[in-house]
This record gives structure tokens, C-alpha cells and sequence, in this order.
């Protein structure tokens, strides 16, 4: 593979006590022909450091080393992040541009968010690496004194948003988001929209595996 989309799906379980909400790891590989597949999950009681590392050191001994990782996407969580600095310490970073925009609009009153979001997102679809850090200057200079909070949010993490752009151009749209993750998952929460709920954790995994190897 040469990318590889991390993310935390959270899905809804029965248990003794009634329904509770569950987190699947989920990893996602991109190989160089364009090949996509889900490469593994595993259930989780949360997105912590020692968790993800499991995760990823799982994948690690099954084979995938990183030799030919060019990029790893995430959404910017902490503990992931931490464990990438284990186990995949020397693959170059991508954080999801439609987390970072949530989040930044999260930052922002209701009333300029959609201009202020227009601005923001002229920066990943700038030509390149060089005229997207134009791009934000210009964003930044623009909503810096008003909108301090969000313009700190993008820039904070401005050098891993633009980590795609030294990737193939054909590639970009592919690997600037964690979207293709999550789009798999939302195929599974479409074909267990019925049930409401997994029955019980061993469910989550037949179910997911049913559906994901058939994408």
C-alpha cells in the first residue's frame, strides 16, 4: 500500500445493560494501481494511544511495514498520532480537510461560517503546496482579527493539511480527506439500518467483514 486512511467508526451494540456505543479501529489501504480495500478493524473502547498502537502494531507484523507508505490520513486524533510516532514514525502525515473545516466552523459565529468556510477551503484546492500557504495567508489576513480561533485551528496543523499536495495530482482528492473510510462504513450502517443495533460485539466484526469485503 501506499496510503494508508486511519479512522474511528462508533457503532451502536447491544449489551447486558442495554444499548451502548461501540468504537471500531478501522484501517484503509490505497495501492499504486488505485486498488482500495478496507485492510483491518478491531473493536475499542476508546481512541487512546495504547489502543491505536495495538491496532497498528497488529498491522505491522502481519506485514505492512511502511516501506512503500507514502502517506498515512487521519483525523487528527491525539492518541492515533501518538501512535504513528511508534510505529510508523517516518511516513509523512495528511489530516483530513472535512474534520479540520468541522472543526473550524465549530470556532466560527453561524452568521459568517459559510463565507469564512469558502475562503478556508481555497487553500486545499489551491494548484500547489506554494500557492496553497498563499492561499491561507490571504484567508488568515482576512478573518485573523475577527476570527482568530478558527484561523489558528487550520493554522496549527497548515503543514500536514498540505502534505497531499506532494503526492500525484491524480491522487489528491483520494487522500486529502479520510473519506473513503468513511464511506465504506456508511455502507455498513446502511445495510444494518433494520436492526437498529449489533446483537453483540462478535456481530460487529461478521457484519462488517461481510459487507466491507464486498465493496
Amino acid at each position: 500500500y501506499c496510503y494508508l486512511i486511519l479512522d474511528g467508526i462508533t457503532l451502536k451494540v447491544k449489551g447486558a445493560k442495554g444499548v451502548k456505543k461501540r468504537l471500531v479501529l478501522c484501517a484503509y489501504g490505497i495501492r499504486p494501481e488505485g486498488e482500495r480495500e478496507i485492510i483491518s478493524f478491531r473493536q475499542a473502547t476508546a481512541e487512546s494511544e495504547p489502543q491505536w498502537e495495538a491496532f497498528l502494531r497488529d498491522i505491522y507484523q502481519r506485514g505492512l511495514e511502511g516501506k512503500n507508505l507514502h502517506l498515512v490520513v487521519t483525523d487528527g486524533c491525539a492518541g492515533l498520532h501518538q501512535a504513528l510516532d511508534t510505529v510508523y514514525p517516518y511516513v509523512a502525515r495528511q489530516r483530513c480537510w472535512v474534520h479540520k473545516l468541522r472543526n473550524v466552523a465549530a470556532k466560527l459565529p453561524r452568521k459568517v461560517q459559510e463565507v469564512c468556510l469558502k475562503g478556508a477551503k481555497k487553500v486545499y484546492q489551491a494548484a500547489n503546496r506554494r500557492e496553497g500557504v498563499k492561499c491561507f495567508k490571504e484567508w488568515a489576513g482576512e478573518w485573523g482579527s475577527t476570527q482568530p480561533r478558527a484561523v489558528a485551528c487550520v493554522e496549527e496543523n497548515l503543514d500536514e493539511l498540505l502534505s497531499f499536495m506532494d503526492c500525484p495530482t491524480a491522487h489528491w482528492r483520494k487522500v486529502r480527506t479520510t473519506n473513503a473510510l468513511e464511506r465504506a462504513f456508511r455502507e455498513v450502517r446502511r445495510r444494518t439500518r433494520p436492526m437498529s443495533c449489533f446483537q453483540n460485539p462478535p456481530s460487529v466484526d461478521r457484519i462488517i467483514y461481510g459487507v466491507t469485503s464486498r465493496l
